[in-house]
C-alpha cells in the first residue's frame, strides 16, 4: 500500500456547469474556482505533499469565447500578485508548465516574476499548467532536443530531460473533478503510470475533505507498473 503521494495532479473541471447550474455568467464559476484552488493548496499542504500540479488554461481552451479567456487569464494574473505574500509565508515554491510564448506578454512576465521570487522556497511546490498541452509539452521537447543536436539518438530519458519540469517527478496520483472521465491532454508523458481518482463534484464545491478522500483513496490503492504483485 501507498503512503500520501509525492505529487498529485488536478484537473479542475466544471466551473461553468456550476455557474450555469445557479443561472449565473460561466465567469462566476472560474471565481468560484480560483477560491477552490486556493483552499487546496492549503489542504496539499497540510497532507504533506511535496508537488500539485493544477490545470489552470489548455491549449485547447482557447477555443472558448473572447470573454471567457480575457476573464480567466485576468483571474490569473490578479491570483499571482495577490498571492505572492502567501507564497512567502507558507514558503510554497511557484512553478509553470506549458508554452509561455503563447501566452499574452504581461502575464508569462508576472508568471517569471513570481517563480523567480520563489525559486529558494523549500516549501511544496506549486505547478500552474497554463497555456499546457500534453501533446504539445512533448512536441516542445523534441523541438528542443533538434534545436541542440539533430543527430541526438532519442530515447525516453532524453525527451524527460527536455520537458518543461524534468527535475520534478512524475505524478503518483491524478485526480479530476465533475465525474468525467478523460485525461484532456494532461500530462500525458508524465502520468503513464498515475493512478486516477474520478470524482462526482464540481470543482467550486470541492472541500478539503474532498481532497483527503482523494489522497486516502490512492493510499488504498497497490500500484505495479507493469510486473506482477508478489
Amino acid at each position: 500500500m501507498n503512503e500520501v503521494p509525492a505529487h498529485v495532479g488536478i484537473i479542475m473541471d466544471g466551473n461553468g456547469r456550476w455557474a450555469e447550474a445557479r443561472g449565473r455568467p460561466r465567469t462566476d464559476g472560474h471565481l468560484e474556482g480560483l477560491k477552490t484552488a486556493r483552499k487546496i493548496v492549503g489542504a496539499a499542504v497540510r497532507s504533506g505533499l511535496q508537488y500539485l500540479t493544477l490545470y489552470v488554461f489548455s491549449t485547447e481552451n482557447w477555443k472558448r469565447t473572447r470573454t471567457e479567456v480575457n476573464f480567466i487569464l485576468g483571474l490569473v494574473k490578479r491570483y499571482l500578485i495577490a498571492e505572492l505574500e502567501y507564497y512567502r509565508k507558507d514558503h510554497l515554491r511557484l512553478r509553470h508548465a506549458g508554452d509561455k510564448a503563447g501566452l499574452p506578454a504581461e502575464i508569462a512576465a508576472e508568471i517569471q516574476n513570481v517563480c523567480d521570487e520563489t525559486k529558494d522556497h523549500a516549501g511544496m511546490q506549486v505547478i500552474l499548467a497554463l497555456n499546457y498541452g500534453g501533446r504539445d509539452e512533448i512536441v516542445r521537447s523534441l523541438r528542443r532536443i533538434i534545436a541542440e543536436d539533430k543527430t541526438a539518438m532519442v530515447d525516453e530519458n532524453l525527451i524527460h530531460a527536455h520537458l518543461d519540469n524534468p527535475d520534478i517527478p512524475d505524478p503518483d496520483l491524478i485526480i479530476r473533478t465533475a465525474g468525467e472521465f478523460r485525461t484532456s491532454n494532461f500530462l500525458l508523458w508524465e502520468g503513464a503510470y498515475a493512478e486516477y481518482y474520478i470524482s462526482s463534484t464540481l470543482w467550486p464545491d470541492w472541500t478539503e475533505e474532498h481532497f483527503n478522500k482523494a489522497i486516502a483513496s490512492y493510499s488504498g490503492r497497490q500500484r505495479k507498473f507493469g510486473a506482477v504483485s508478489t
